[in-house]
């Protein structure tokens, strides 16, 4: 075993072990690549499906056995080294090496951050009480788990997926449930009006009591365990259990210390490249300086990016272009939603969302941005050609459920 005090090489090291970590370290060998190969991640677990934690896993109809991203005999047989357990605390650009939270150091040919975030904390007094969860690892989720059983009064803070899918689980196991929301609806930063409608009707007629307009002001306790949640209005929510969901902060501190460019993110070119030499960021961490210049926090972005920056490590420079996708399970309710509805001006409603099957189409000065499908699978994947297309079609047309979204294509563009 080398010391942790001696530096080891490697061709390329990858920070991360998510969907993009891993799947930058297939894409290498697939691309390939034939050089050494490091992935370094901050859980102690070999690279796991992180999405199915609020779902599934929370919900006990997924063991984590079947949650792993490759078979296990993968990082062997393809001579990646997992470094599992650790973090990476500096970046050294000059000498090209990472150092850990362990003392340890590695130099690196290539290095792809693929780190993705931490959760937003609350910042209001109490927040540190026991008895307060977040949903990102799976440790973060064996402990809710645990203490599940003995508690009975949930109150969830963050209107958001992951706020959502936690209030499902827990109405299905018969918790009784408060979410409480900043803003005006839930999922107002990423959906339009009527989805955001649907779903809070839905999780109402289940029993959860959703408190819109609602800021908390602290959380209140005994014997240093959570005992309420304390909103701006003074009103006291009883809790057993406080699970939060506002957000993620992107874990890029030590590639901005180095110098890396970013804001909210580090920002990267058309293969993922960073502003500093021999560096690429991929997944929820990455800012596409191109487009609308944000960060998209989805799967298929962690995959789609780790493929490109790999390709180009490998000197096959493809731009990234892949139009995202994403997904929520609530219920029995399946949302896909395909493109970014970033700067929308218009939509349309396509269906009765009384049916519970539904689609909600974005438009930009009349051309389709994005779509949002519930329970209406054929939608989405016809939907995905008009994406792509930016097609330009009478809203009255895509309104029309008497024929499908191909037929529209065909006959309007």
């Amino acid at each position: 075993m080398t010391p942790d005090n001696l530096t080891r090489s490697f061709d390329c090291v990858i920070v991360g072990g998510g969907h993009g970590g891993s799947q930058t370290a297939a894409a290498l060998r697939q691309s390939g690549f034939t050089g050494s190969i490091a992935l370094i991640g901050a859980e102690p677990e070999v690279p796991y499906d992180r999405p199915s934690l609020s779902k599934d896993y929370l919900a006990g109809k997924k063991t984590f056995d079947r949650m792993h991203l490759r078979p296990q005999d993968f990082w062997g047989a393809r001579e990646v080294e997992l470094l599992l357990g650790r973090h990476v605390r500096a970046v050294d650009p000059t000498a090209r090496t990472v150092m850990t939270d362990r003392g340890e150091s590695f130099s690196y040919g290539q290095l792809v951050w693929a780190a993705g975030g931490d959760p937003r904390r609350l910042s209001c007094p109490g927040s540190d009480l026991a008895g307060v969860f977040y949903i990102r690892s799976k440790a973060d989720c064996d402990a809710l788990i645990d203490v599940l059983p003995d508690a009975q009064r949930m109150v969830i803070i963050g209107g958001g997926y992951v706020g959502l899918e936690a209030a499902a689980v827990f109405r299905e196991i018969g918790k009784d449930v408060t979410l409480v929301e900043a803003l005006d609806r839930v999922l107002a930063r990423v959906a339009g009006e009527p989805i955001s409608r649907f779903y809070e009707n839905e999780h109402r007629a289940r029993g959860v009591d959703i408190r819109l307009n609602s800021n908390v002001a602290s959380l209140e306790g005994a014997n240093d365990r959570v005992s309420s949640v304390v909103l701006a209005s003074g009103e006291a929510i009883a809790a057993d259990i406080v699970v939060v969901g506002i957000g993620i902060i992107p874990s890029v501190d030590p590639l901005i210390a180095a110098g890396a460019n970013g804001a909210n993110g580090v920002d990267v070119d058309q293969f993922c490249r960073t502003s500093l030499p021999n560096i690429y960021c991929v997944g929820d961490c990455a800012r596409l300086e191109n487009g609308p210049g944000i960060r998209i926090e989805s799967v298929q972005n962690a995959t789609d990016q780790a493929t490109t920056a790999a390709k180009a490590i490998c000197g096959q420079f493809k731009e990234y272009d892949a139009t995202p996708w994403f997904w929520s399970n609530q219920y029995d309710l399946k949302m896909q939603t395909v493109g970014l509805n970033y700067g929308f001006d218009s939509l349309v409603t396509r269906g009765d969302p009384a049916s519970r099957s539904f689609s909600v189409i974005y438009l930009k000065d009349g051309a389709v941005l994005a779509l949002d499908c519930i329970n209406s699978p054929r939608d989405y994947v016809q939907g995905r050609k008009l994406v792509d297309s930016a097609a330009m079609i009478d809203p009255a047309a895509l309104a029309d459920t008497s024929r499908h979204l191909k037929e529209i294509d065909l006959v309007t563009s």
